[in-house]
């Protein structure tokens, strides 16, 4: 029953394509721009994220940057991915990042940390790269009640909170996943977190949106709901931020 009502959502554009193939991403920049109801939810995401940013000079890396517009929030935005995209200036791997060592004043991304195979690679990288008092600014899924409901049986990524690692095998740049390990790093594993990297600073993490992005069909599946009904459903949100799907996450270098 879940699969088949999966497949009837879909959206057209995407349905069965490979999720590592840069084509998708490329149609899911497209997607995007085409769904006003999920536009404006990236349009939140990138305002939230300029907000943190800190008040240092350097540049803002973006890591997985293939479907978005990040640069039309910020200024002096260096745009990268793991394979080639139009509009993206820099190939890279989050695990080994070819930016001078502290030269960024943030690294910026949406939905990508869950996607990184091994974080702890990511995060000695962004502490030789960011500059005292720089950030690694993200927006995440996270694990409430609801979301691990909605995550378990009707999204395609693993979603195990039991993974004893932050780690899992990668079968390839999107396909490869654990929806729950920025919880289960920030969360669960905090304390081991911070023994580990005392250089970074857990500021802040704030639940996001348990409905709305979900009734948007995000970039996989069709809108749910009609633009006109989003102010109705920013205040649910708002009510409901403890069950959260997603959560904004700042970590300072100290």
């Amino acid at each position: 029953m879940q699969s088949m009502l999966r497949r009837w959502l879909a959206h057209p554009l995407t349905a069965g394509l490979d999720l590592d193939d840069p084509a998708t991403t490329e149609l899911r920049r497209q997607i995007i721009r085409s769904k006003p109801f999920l536009k404006a939810i990236y349009d939140e995401w990138y305002s939230l994220l300029a907000a943190q940013l800190p008040n240092i000079n350097g540049p803002v890396l973006e890591l997985g940057s293939g479907a978005g517009y990040l640069p039309q929030f910020l200024d002096n935005v260096i745009t990268s991915e793991v394979f080639f995209c139009s509009g993206v200036s820099l190939v890279a791997n989050a695990q080994e990042l070819p930016i001078a060592t502290d030269s960024l004043r943030a690294i910026a991304f949406t939905d990508v940390l869950h996607h990184i195979p091994n974080v702890r690679d990511f995060f000695c990288e962004a502490i030789r790269c960011l500059r005292p008092g720089g950030k690694i600014l993200m927006i995440e899924p996270w694990v409430s009640r609801w979301s691990h409901f909605v995550y378990t049986h009707f999204h395609h990524e693993l979603f195990s909170v039991d993974a004893k690692e932050w780690t899992f095998p990668s079968h390839g740049p999107l396909s490869g996943a654990n929806g729950a390990l920025p919880w289960i790093v920030f969360q669960r594993d905090r304390r081991a977190f911070e023994l580990e990297f005392p250089e970074l600073r857990i500021e802040l993490i704030r639940p996001l949106m348990p409905f709305r992005y979900l009734l948007s069909g995000g970039v996989s599946m069709r809108t749910l709901m009609p633009p006109f009904t989003q102010p109705f459903w920013r205040l649910a949100d708002g009510v409901f931020k403890d069950q959260g799907m997603f959560a904004l996450i700042s970590l300072v270098r100290k």
